[in-house]
């Protein structure tokens, strides 16, 4: 698997933060780890608790990337099918995925 280069990896943080400030304030702030392809995002929510969301899998483009949802049943991520039917998407997407099942109030 390729590894993605830091550039990317800055990029990736830059566009995840924007996006959960503007759609998901209730994220509070993301926390980013790396590890060899995949990127892992984590929110640090207003209460203090830490919710892990979502693995990120780099497959050699900064705007296409494969989506793992953090499941709180099994405590491990799953490869997922993003909304738009396809296995990777934009990392907004899938962010989007995990904050719908995690941060979104059905009331």
């Amino acid at each position: 698997m390729t590894t993605p280069p830091e550039s990317t990896k800055i990029s990736v943080g830059q566009r995840l933060r924007t996006h959960a400030e503007t759609h998901w304030p209730q994220a509070g702030d993301l926390e980013f780890r790396y590890r060899g392809a995949f990127v892992y995002v984590q929110a640090h929510l207003p209460d203090g608790t830490l919710q892990p969301l979502i693995r990120l899998r780099y497959a050699g483009s900064a705007r296409h990337w494969g989506c793992g949802l953090y499941l709180a049943s099994s405590d491990r991520y799953e490869n997922q099918i993003l909304p738009s039917g396809f296995p990777s998407g934009s990392p907004e997407e899938a962010l989007d995925c995990a904050c719908r099942l995690y941060l979104d109030n059905p009331s």
